[in-house]
C-alpha cells in the first residue's frame, strides 16, 4: 500500500477533540455484537472485555447494539437501555474509566431485522412495508412503513436512550445508520421505497436519520460526543454506493454530528462485505441459535468469492472524505501500524479497528512502543459467531471466555 512520507502523517498517537470530548489517541474499538449481555442485562465478562481493551491503549471503546426499546433489539441477549440496566452499565463505564479510555455507547433498533420471540405489534417497522427480506428466516414474512407518529416515537426512543447513556456515564453515543438495521433501512434504496418526503434520492432517504440525529444532538451533544456509524457501500447489486454515502455525509455534517464512522456491508444481503472476506465454514458450527445458523448457511452459499485485503473500504471511504470537511473515522480491515497510518494520510481523523483487537487487547500499547507493527488476526471471522456460544465473543486462537462470568450481572 502506498504509504505517503512518514513526515506528513498525523500521528496516530496525537490526542484528538470529537465534540465536547477529547482522546488521549486515534484508536477506536468498533461496536462488535459481544454475546455478552444476557436478558438484555450487561455481564461481567462485558466489563472485562471493554475493560481489557481500555487498558490495551484504545482512546474510546464501543459498546455493541445497546437496544432503545424492546421491540428494537435484534436478539434477546443485547444490551437494553432501560432502568433496570442502569448500575450494570455504570459498572462498565467505572472501568473502561479506570484504564484512561472513554466509552461510546452504540444506540440501535432493528427495524425489520428482528429474531424476537415476541414484538408488541403484528409487524415490525420498516421504511416501506410489504415483504420482509430478513423475515423469511425469523418467521415475519412482512415488515410495515413507519407512520409520522411512528417516527416520532422511534425518534422519542433515540433521544431517551442517549439520555440513559449519560447517566449511565458514557462519553459518547454512536448512533447506528448501517449494516441493514432500522435507519440503515430508510439510508438504503434496497429498503426504502417511499413516495413521500422521506423517500427518493439519497438526501431524501436520509431525512429521518438526519432527524434522529438532530435530536440526540439537542438532548445531550453539550456533553456527550454524538457519531454516527453509516455504510459507504451496501456491497450488493442495487444497494447504496459510496456516492449514496458521500451525500449522506453531506446532510450528517450540516446537521452537525461530532464524527462520522465508515463502515459497509449489510448483515442480511451482503455480510462478507463488513468483514471483507468470507466465513470459514467450519465457523458455522459453533453457532448455538438454529436459525442464525440456517441464515448464515444460506449467506455462505450467495457470498462470492472474496479475499481479505488490508483497507478493504479504502477508495469507497476515500470519495466520503473528498466530500465533506467534518471528522471521518476509517473502519474496514486495518490491522498494521502501516495501515492506520495510511488511513491518516489519507484524510481519516481516526481508526475503528475490530477484530485485530479481539485477538489482542494491547495492540495499541505495543504498536506505540514498538513491541508489534501488525497484528496476527488472521480474519478468519470465527470470533464473529463465538458471540452466540456461552462465553460470548473472543478470539479462537486462545481459550473462550469464562460462562460463569457471562451469566454474573455487572454490578452483582
Amino acid at each position: 500500500m502506498d504509504t505517503p512520507a512518514a513526515a506528513s502523517v498525523i500521528s496516530p498517537f496525537s490526542p484528538m477533540r470529537i465534540g465536547p470530548i477529547a482522546l488521549r489517541n486515534r484508536f477506536i474499538k468498533s461496536a462488535t455484537n459481544e454475546g455478552m449481555a444476557k436478558g438484555g442485562v450487561p455481564s461481567k465478562m462485558l466489563v472485562e472485555h471493554h475493560r481489557r481493551i481500555a487498558a490495551g491503549g484504545v482512546a474510546m471503546t464501543t459498546v455493541a447494539y445497546c437496544a432503545v426499546s424492546p421491540d428494537g433489539r435484534t436478539f434477546v441477549d443485547q444490551v437494553s437501555l432501560n432502568r433496570e440496566s442502569l448500575p450494570h452499565l455504570r459498572a462498565l463505564t467505572a472501568a473502561v474509566h479506570g484504564e484512561g479510555a472513554a466509552i461510546c455507547a452504540q444506540i440501535t433498533h432493528g427495524g425489520a431485522f428482528t429474531f424476537l420471540p415476541e414484538l408488541t405489534r403484528k409487524y415490525p417497522l420498516s421504511s416501506s412495508g410489504g415483504l420482509n427480506a430478513a423475515g423469511v428466516l425469523s418467521g415475519r414474512l412482512f415488515k410495515t412503513a413507519m407512520t409520522a407518529a411512528d417516527m416520532r416515537a422511534v425518534l422519542a426512543e433515540f433521544v431517551a436512550g442517549a439520555q440513559l447513556a449519560r447517566e449511565a456515564g458514557f462519553d459518547a453515543v454512536e448512533i447506528h445508520m448501517g449494516h441493514g438495521y432500522l435507519l440503515s433501512q430508510f439510508l438504503s434504496p434496497l429498503y426504502n421505497r417511499r413516495r413521500d418526503g422521506y423517500g427518493g434520492p439519497a438526501e431524501r432517504r436520509a431525512r429521518f436519520p438526519a432527524q434522529v440525529l438532530r435530536a440526540v444532538l439537542d438532548a445531550v451533544g453539550h456533553e456527550l460526543a454524538v457519531t454516527c456509524k453509516i455504510c459507504v457501500t451496501e456491497g450488493v447489486k442495487k444497494g447504496a454506493t459510496a456516492e449514496d454515502a458521500a451525500a449522506v455525509a453531506r446532510v450528517l455534517e450540516r446537521e452537525g454530528a461530532h464524527l462520522l464512522v465508515l463502515s459497509g456491508g449489510m448483515n442480511v444481503e451482503s455480510p462478507w462485505a463488513i468483514f471483507g472476506s468470507k466465513m470459514p465454514k467450519e465457523a458455522l458450527t459453533s453457532i448455538e441459535n438454529r436459525i442464525v445458523r440456517f441464515a448464515a448457511g444460506l449467506q455462505e452459499l450467495a457470498a462470492p468469492k472474496i479475499e481479505f485485503r488490508e483497507l478493504y473500504f479504502r477508495e469507497h471511504s476515500q470519495k466520503v472524505r473528498a466530500a465533506v470537511k467534518m471528522p471521518l473515522a476509517y473502519l474496514g480491515g486495518a490491522k498494521s501500524l502501516a495501515g492506520v497510518q495510511t488511513a491518516m494520510a489519507d484524510g481519516f481523523d481516526c481508526v475503528v479497528m475490530g477484530r485485530a483487537l479481539i485477538h489482542d487487547a494491547e495492540l495499541v500499547n505495543k504498536f506505540r512502543d514498538g513491541r508489534a507493527t501488525t497484528s496476527a488476526c488472521t480474519a478468519c471471522n470465527r470470533c464473529v459467531v463465538m458471540m452466540y456460544t456461552e462465553g460470548g465473543t473472543s478470539c479462537v486462537l486462545f481459550p473462550p471466555n469464562d460462562p460463569l462470568l457471562n451469566r454474573t450481572p455487572a454490578a452483582a
